[in-house]
């Protein structure tokens, strides 16, 4: 499938190991169907599939090539958001606050708090008092680069999940268009 990806393009992975799954299931909420996706990026350079270059936080947030980490031989499903409202300024402003993560480390203790906040049935309690800004996760980086545009995914930033930003992404066709379908890169 040939698709050009371009800055500010929300990729949105679905894996299958343990992490992936517990990641799911505790950002479910009571009465919401199953989640989808455990993990979200950004593209900071256009490309194809294959020479896109993103930012995602991973044991540290890094640049790479979206291609060399969920290309084959990952089994990872992938899809990607492109957001139709995003000026050429407000692109470049999310690509360039995105960026200003690269070499943090990644906040493990934010995770806790999700897992300490869906304990409280999705209450934004611990991830409000988790606000380290050093630390960022996947749903937090993205989050906070779009909100610093002003662009929002239903939730604080804070507050974000994979599963929060798929379901906003999703449900805002007037916004969000996909632009690869929640499958394996090929």
């Amino acid at each position: 499938m040939n698709v050009d990806l371009k800055p500010a393009d929300i990729f949105l992975t679905r894996g299958s190991g343990f992490l992936s799954r517990a990641i799911r299931f505790f950002t479910q909420t009571i009465g919401e169907s199953r989640t989808k996706v455990n993990h979200v990026g950004l593209v900071v350079k256009s490309g194809s599939l294959k020479n896109a270059v993103v930012v995602e936080a991973l044991s540290t947030v890094k640049h790479h090539r979206l291609w060399e980490q969920y290309g084959p031989p990952s089994t990872d499903l992938v899809t990607v958001f492109r957001a139709k409202n995003l000026s050429d300024q407000e692109t470049k402003e999310i690509v360039a606050k995105a960026e200003t993560y690269v070499g943090r480390k990644y906040g493990y203790f934010k995770l806790l708090a999700h897992l300490a906040d869906w304990v409280l049935l999705g209450a934004y309690v611990f991830r409000r008092m988790a606000q380290m800004d050093n630390y960022p996760i996947c749903s937090w980086l993205v989050a906070h680069s779009f909100a610093h545009v002003g662009k929002y995914f239903g939730v604080e930033p804070g507050a974000a999940s994979p599963d929060d930003i798929w379901d906003f992404v999703t449900s805002h066709a007037k916004i969000y268009e996909q632009v690869y379908p929640l499958k394996p890169l090929e």
